[in-house]
């Protein structure tokens, strides 16, 4: 249960942190050149990348080997995700989630909301990716 938890932490505060760095260039360099919404279209495929590369580090370095393990860290590290967006993040920039849900661009919303479910599920994908270059089974 404890290595489910430390997972899970490292997880989101790596895509977290990542994430922070990249929406401050998006912010203050692309998107008072291409405009919000190509400016977040466009920072998605790198952090589908960083969420990749995360999921398979934390996959590895904390011996995750059961899928429901696996899906139960994603799912974790994205309430953290969302509990820190939909908070502090919000706060910070001085919207309400009405606000924020409102001003927000048809296809960057989808693009998030495609992004947040990728992000939980990459840990298993990753899991059952090993499982089956080794022939394992991909356990439950």
């Amino acid at each position: 249960m404890r290595i489910f938890i430390f997972a899970a932490i490292t997880y989101f505060g790596i895509v977290f942190g990542a994430g922070f760095m990249l929406g401050a260039v998006r912010e203050l360099v692309v998107a008072p050149r291409l405009g919000e919404a190509r400016a977040e279209l466009l920072e998605m495929p790198v952090m589908l990348v960083i969420v990749y590369y995360a999921a398979r580090l934390v996959v590895g370095r904390f011996r995750i080997e059961k899928i429901a393990v696996a899906l139960t860290v994603g799912s974790a590290a994205l309430g953290l995700l969302l509990a820190l967006e939909f908070t502090l993040v919000l706060a910070v920039r001085g919207l309400t989630l009405d606000s924020w849900y409102a001003n927000r661009d048809p296809a960057a919303l989808a693009a998030y909301l495609a992004g947040l479910l990728v992000f939980a599920l990459m840990p298993a994908a990753i899991r059952a990716l090993r499982a089956r270059r080794r022939g394992d089974e991909i356990g439950d």
